[in-house]
């Protein structure tokens, strides 16, 4: 779960404001008839608590009660370090919704994924069944070196898939990577929102400028937001002073406005940032004020459209509230949040396969927007479009064509990340005297066909059929995967990047982009967009 910090203070007399209502006196009263009327002994502090998760539920997909318990682990992703098996999730409508993969952590090392559900915890049923997050996270939390059992369903995936997964200390880092894709061309990935995460993007956005940096691609794909004042510190570095980069307002809440600071750090350079249907919150505040002051170009798929500002309301016992005070605008004055109906949360969570099923995740054309969401930008007067996340300006295709049911069970099962482990431990010395840097390693480390046999001895072990047909389709896929692992092993979490990015389309034409000055230009301008502009 991810924590939207609020920009309002919250007076100390604020809650001496509120006198009982005729509704809070009849919930009051029901709650003591219970007490003192029924058959049995009852837990009125459960009750409470069910009463106000239910009342909240049928307001909006984020308003939400935390308990003490849910406060900490929530906080954990954004600023500490903990043993655990790497994820960020939500538990709504009795189903775990993994939000977030932490990068270098022990899920993403066995290919689990943003948007899997949990459906067993070593053999515990936990979908469909009245848990809290305590209850969940004390099954999935252990310590470093102990083993959890997980299955989990996975849009577009007939079965539950297996996932063998050894707890280790979970790094809370906010750059997974920061490198140099060219002489000029500079890349950063920001993986969340978090307390040091400003300070970490410009440490990494200096050392890359001394190795040359001119222009920027920030990728920020997968990317479930954070901290709000964190987003605005790094717009600081692409903004000039003054310039809107969101404003908040709702019913009970006017409008607040919250402007850069900053002085343009990376003035005159080409920026592009990378997005997709994962990118929320925070990453759709940065990556919204960018484009209406046409500062980058945004590549990829639109994104989540999370734009609900929630309050943390403190309640008598230490526990607390999200209430949902206000909604983000872009300085244009679109509205970041997707569409929702009240207290229908399974629909909400259902967005993704709707847009799966509708083609937008393949087809540009697929996507339409009417009249009265279009917008103009603040500088170049191109047309952009609300209703709901960010719609990019240069659409990318989700690539299938390499991604088989076989090789991601090589992957949940562990298989692609054991050879790689292998592979390191028995050659490390010598691995790291032929390819003393990471360059080298990427240029010339082949996949050998002893490995190939281990990935077949290993599926065996755990009970995969070896299909040779689904082998060759993914071929190309699995070998980066594993030459991607065996680099970070070997380096770092850039390496693993580097590597892997040569496989990733997405990034392929974001670099296209940011390389082709006229074309840059052009799309800065509202010419050559591939996304349909009206219905």
């Amino acid at each position: 779960m991810m924590l939207v910090l609020s920009v309002f203070l919250i007076p100390g007399s604020a809650f001496s404001q509120f006198r009982p209502s005729p509704d809070g006196i009849k919930l009051e009263r029901t709650i003591q008839l219970v007490k003192g009327l029924y058959v049995d002994d009852v837990d009125t502090e459960k009750l409470t608590e069910a009463a106000i998760r239910a009342m909240l539920a049928e307001l909006d997909p984020h308003s939400s009660y935390l308990n003490e318990e849910e406060v900490r682990a929530m906080n954990e992703p954004l600023q500490g370090n903990f043993d655990g098996i790497g994820i960020s999730f939500n538990m709504l409508t009795d189903t775990l919704y993994v939000m977030e993969v932490i990068s270098g952590g022990p899920s993403q090392k066995v290919g689990m994924m943003p948007g899997d559900k949990i459906i067993f915890v070593n053999d515990t049923l936990i979908a469909g069944v009245k848990m809290n997050n305590q209850d969940v996270i004390k099954r999935l939390r252990g310590p470093k070196g102990t083993v959890v059992n997980i299955r989990v369903l996975r849009r577009g995936v007939p079965q539950l898939m297996d996932f063998r997964i050894v707890r280790d200390k979970i790094p809370i880092t906010s750059i997974d990577a920061a490198y140099m894709v060219t002489p000029d061309v500079g890349y950063i990935r920001l993986s969340r929102f978090g307390a040091t995460s400003a300070d970490e993007f410009k440490k990494a956005e200096k050392e890359l400028r001394t190795k040359g940096m001119k222009h920027l691609m920030l990728d920020l794909t997968g990317n479930g937001g954070g901290i709000l004042q964190t987003a605005n510190e790094i717009a600081d570095e692409f903004l000039s002073e003054k310039q809107v980069i969101v404003y908040t307002e709702g019913k009970n809440q006017p409008r607040y406005t919250m402007n850069a600071n900053g002085d343009d750090e990376l003035k005159g350079s080409n920026v592009v940032v990378l997005v997709n249907e994962a990118s929320a919150s925070a990453s759709e505040i940065l990556a919204g004020a960018l484009q209406d002051w046409d500062r980058a170009v945004i590549v990829g798929r639109r994104t989540f459209g999370k734009g609900l500002v929630q309050r943390q309301l403190p309640l008598p016992d230490g526990t607390m509230i999200r209430l949902t005070v206000a909604r983000y605008f872009t300085p244009t004055g679109r509205s970041i949040q997707k569409p929702y109906e009240e207290g229908n949360s399974d629909a909400y969570n259902q967005d993704f396969m709707n847009r799966y099923q509708h083609g937008e995740l393949f087809a540009a054309d697929s996507i339409h927007f009417p009249d009265s969401l279009k917008y103009t930008t603040l500088v170049n007067k191109r047309t952009v479009y609300g209703g709901g996340g960010i719609m990019p300006d240069y659409f990318v295709p989700l690539d299938t064509t390499s991604s088989t049911f076989f090789q991601a069970n090589l992957n949940a099962k562990g298989v692609i990340n054991r050879v790689a482990i292998a592979e390191v431990d028995n050659h490390r010395k010598k691995l790291l005297q032929t390819y003393p840097d990471v360059g080298s390693f990427r240029k010339n480390y082949q996949i050998t066909d002893e490995m190939v046999a281990k990935l077949k001895n290993i599926a065996t072990d755990e009970k995969i059929t070896w299909d040779e047909d689904q082998f060759a389709t993914s071929r190309q896929l699995i070998f980066a995967q594993l030459k991607a692992l065996i680099a970070r092993d070997l380096y770092d979490s850039s390496a693993f990047f580097l590597i892997i990015n040569d496989e990733n389309e997405l990034f392929r034409e974001g670099l296209r982009i940011i390389s082709d000055h006229d074309r840059y230009n052009g799309l800065l301008k509202g010419v050559g967009s591939n996304v349909a502009q009206q219905k």
